[in-house]
């Protein structure tokens, strides 16, 4: 039995689908049944109930071959970072209690800083706590790709791609249809303990994602623009994120635009096989079509 964190997540429901197809039995731990319903539909158990009661999740890895983890980013959450922790010691003391032997942990690249890089920071207090368990693989992906499917609306609109990063910072990217990949050879063939960090296999600029996403959707040249905290943080706010949650994304954007790729050479690399030209063609593409499809149509 695998144990999955991160209900229907992107991560999660592509690792579930993987596991599934292999004939393995799943076990999905969220708090939305609604949620799961596909999941269940494609065979896998449901564990539904609060990540961050310990209890319950003890009972929800009972039982587990291993488990993947993850500590919800809790974006509506006044104080984002105390929800991270919270959730974080439960699955960390749930996970000694059951005894599950083996773990995947999803973290990020930068987890190994302590402040300065926004939500990541939880992700490094979680590291910490998973200290001293003897079969624990921490994954430590750049930015997803799949982030900029967020922009879609204002891409299609304004024909821009806006961001809080800096224009030309170089940030390390991958596809979460490779982390899940990873995770499921992790969880079921284990080949490592300790970190492993996954990028694509080349860095990109905001600026050079901006063009290769224009090339892919017909519109070359499309540029790039920094949006200002002030701008991103109202968006957020009317999204239902937290001032706190807004607050702690311009944290991670000041940090990716000057020195994230210091944090690439911090532990042994996989380069993985999806290059951005590829998410912008098979991904983003189809998504943008979607949405202008009706508006051709109206």
């Amino acid at each position: 039995m695998y144990v999955l964190l991160g209900s229907s997540g992107q991560i999660t429901t592509q690792l579930a689908h993987r596991l599934l197809g292999a004939g393995h039995d799943v076990r999905i731990v969220g708090r939305n049944r609604n949620a799961l319903t596909a999941l269940e539909k494609a065979g896998a158990q449901l564990a539904v109930g609060d990540p961050g009661d310990a209890a319950f999740l003890e009972r929800a890895f009972t039982g587990a071959t291993a488990a993947y983890t993850m500590t919800p980013p809790c974006y509506s959450e006044p104080d984002m970072r105390a929800a991270q922790d919270r959730v974080g010691s439960a699955i960390a003391e749930a996970l000694r209690k059951a005894r599950v032997p083996r773990v995947v942990n999803l973290s990020s690249v930068g987890a190994e800083l302590a402040e300065g890089t926004g939500p990541i920071a939880g992700l490094h207090a979680q590291e910490q706590r998973l200290a001293g368990m003897s079969e624990v693989l921490h994954l430590r992906p750049g930015s997803f790709m799949e982030n900029y499917l967020a922009a879609l609306h204002p891409v299609v609109a304004a024909g821009v791609l806006p961001g809080l990063e800096t224009a030309d910072a170089t940030v390390p990217l991958v596809a979460t249809r490779d982390i899940a990949a990873v995770a499921a050879r992790e969880l079921t063939q284990p080949q490592r303990n300790g970190v492993l960090i996954l990028h694509a296999p080349q860095h990109a600029t905001p600026r050079k994602v901006a063009a290769v996403l224009g090339e892919a959707i017909g519109q070359p040249g499309m540029p790039y623009v920094q949006t200002s905290a002030e701008e991103m943080k109202a968006v957020l706010l009317a999204q239902g994120f937290s001032s706190d949650a807004a607050d702690q994304l311009e944290a991670l954007a000041r940090w990716l635009s000057t020195s994230p790729l210091a944090s690439v050479s911090a532990a042994p690399v996989e380069v993985q096989p999806t290059t951005l030209e590829m998410f912008a063609r098979d991904t983003f593409a189809p998504a943008c079509n979607a949405i202008r499809t009706p508006v051709l149509q109206a």
